[in-house]
């Protein structure tokens, strides 16, 4: 449905993905962090397999899924590896029990190639930040980077930023916590990010300054149909609702649309009134507003009683 990683990172002027192996590790010496896709030269099987996949409907094959992450991770030599494996509506695992299992499998898999692993089963039965696209969610990521982003998305990087610590041994789990959140409190993990994104090729000035990202010609205003409580959302509709106003690719030749996507105004749990504006849709075309708006629409039900809050991070495999 939105972009994956590296589309949302491409929405990042100059910004590449695409790099050699040598140039990959000059910059994580240099600066500490490399973010880069698949390519000719790591993991070059694993587009032809992901290709194979999509025309043969097997992407959800749990054996399929589980090669094409480890083979990627395994191919980059890493040390240690944390994996954020999701579950619920929004996910390729809709159970708890199948995300267990597939962390399970990849763990185990990482432990027999001699790495330290640990997957977090984190929930994706409701959205994570407020942004879905691909702009928006970079400027969601640089914001939380400036620590002011939402709760929720803050809470999940935190962690995944302590545990991937305390695999690497720099401290028992509290230190590790600290040592993430000061990173955001003295402003070093966003200057690394930019100092990242100019390495890769990319305006580190749209880091620092995140309202250099360019915005979609239209916007569209999505209103309650009821009052009450959000007591559940279809988070894969509501990705299927981004793709709809340019998001994501209906076919591989689909040119993205950086700018488009949605942001929520209320999520699982708000309390909303009739009339109540629970998103904004935007996009370079006006032609997708009014079938996204009914697609976010029917996934959203509003009940009288408030839901039960469900915990962010449903269980650790290790």
């Amino acid at each position: 449905h939105p972009g994956g990683t590296i589309d949302k990172l491409e929405a990042i002027a100059g910004f590449r993905t695409d790099i050699p192996v040598d140039e990959f590790k000059q910059i994580v010496n240099e600066v500490g962090i490399a973010i880069v896709g698949q390519n000719a030269t790591l993991a070059p099987a694993d587009k032809l397999l992901y290709a194979l996949r999509d025309v043969t409907a097997t992407v959800d094959s749990l054996p399929l899924i589980v090669s094409s992450i480890m083979g990627k991770k395994l191919a980059a030599d890493d040390d240690c590896i944390v994996l954020d494996v999701k579950t619920g509506s929004g996910s390729f695992m809709k159970t708890l029990e199948k995300s267990r299992e597939l962390a399970t499998w990849m763990v185990e898999i990482g432990k027999r190639a001699g790495k330290r692993m640990r997957a977090l089963i984190t929930d994706m039965g409701t959205p994570l930040g407020y942004a879905i696209g691909n702009s928006l969610e970079v400027v969601e990521a640089v914001e939380t980077l400036k620590g002011n982003g939402p709760a929720d998305l803050t809470e999940l990087c935190i962690a995944l930023a302590a545990h991937i610590l305390n695999l690497a041994e720099k401290g028992d789990y509290a230190t590790c916590e600290a040592l993430a959140k000061q990173a955001i409190a003295d402003g070093s993990g966003l200057k690394t990010f930019a100092d990242m994104v100019e390495a890769q090729g990319g305006d580190k000035n749209w880091i620092l300054h995140p309202e250099n990202f360019p915005t979609a010609k239209y916007s569209y205003s999505v209103k309650a149909k009821k009052s009450g409580y959000i007591t559940h959302v279809d988070t894969e509709s509501y990705g299927v609702a981004s793709l709809l106003l340019g998001a994501g690719r209906n076919t591989k030749e689909d040119v993205i649309d950086s700018t488009a996507g949605i942001y929520l105004r209320a999520k699982t749990g708000d309390y909303v009134q009739e009339g109540d504006e629970i998103a904004v849709l935007y996009s370079e075309k006006q032609s997708g507003f009014a079938a996204a708006a009914e697609k976010l629409l029917s996934a959203t039900e509003i009940c009288v009683n408030a839901p039960n809050k469900q915990p962010l991070i449903l269980d650790i495999v290790e």
